[in-house]
């Protein structure tokens, strides 16, 4: 891998990820929202950020994402539940990356092996589901998921060695699961973004429209 592209560069494990990379010597082009301005509900930002990049990259990769907006928690129950917040987790959640993607697919070489990689969760697996509350962020990152699975096949028919894939990188020790880790194992942003890249690194074609775990197990839809 020689040069990556990661969105949400300045989040735990964005940071972590541009780090863990740039000590392999790749060259790495950050964008988030605290460095550039990024909006990546806002087409208009994305075009703006992603415009003028220079590919092709070897890897595109979306740290973007939140369980918690506005002050609002996912609910635990639905009595809990408000469209606003709901519309809100799927703008940053799935919006968010799949506007990235359109942009990311003239940075992607035509031919060689390629990686698009997003940040999504186990708990937007449906058939994982087994314990229900958390409505918007769940619904959002199995929107997320299914449009990961649906822009692999497209981009499958002009960039042949191009894989893309959503990851679930456990639970981490960020902003975002601090208040919701609830005594469940956490890893540290660097510990997440090495496990991440071992994954990536063992990616192949066959692998593409598919959702892995930071193990590099699938995770049921």
């Amino acid at each position: 891998m020689e040069k990556a592209l990661v969105i949400g560069a300045s989040g735990g494990i964005g940071s972590a990820l541009c780090a863990a990379l740039e000590a392999r010597g790749v060259a790495v082009t950050r964008l988030s929202r605290s460095g550039d301005g990024l909006d990546v509900t806002d087409e208009a930002s994305v075009e703006r950020a992603m415009g003028g990049l220079e590919g092709p990259y070897d890897l595109v990769f979306v740290a973007t994402g939140a369980l918690e907006l506005n002050g609002r928690g996912p609910e635990k129950s639905l009595k809990h539940l408000e469209a606003e917040a709901m519309v809100e987790q799927f703008r940053l959640n799935c919006v968010g990356p799949s506007l990235v993607l359109k942009h990311a697919v003239r940075l992607l070489p035509r031919k060689g092996r390629s990686v698009f990689a997003a940040l999504s969760a186990r708990v937007g697996s449906i058939g994982d589901n087994g314990f229900g509350g958390w409505y918007s962020y769940r619904t959002a990152k199995a929107a997320l998921n299914q449009m990961i699975h649906t822009g692999a096949i497209e981009l499958g028919r002009t960039h042949k060695g191009a894989v893309c894939v959503a990851l679930h990188p456990g639970t981490v020790e960020t902003a975002l699961t601090a208040e919701y880790a609830k005594g469940h194992p956490t890893v540290s942003p660097e510990e997440a973004a090495a496990n991440l890249l071992s994954v990536i690194d063992g990616l192949g074609p066959k692998d593409t429209g598919q959702f892995f775990d930071w193990q590099g197990e699938p995770v049921p839809w």
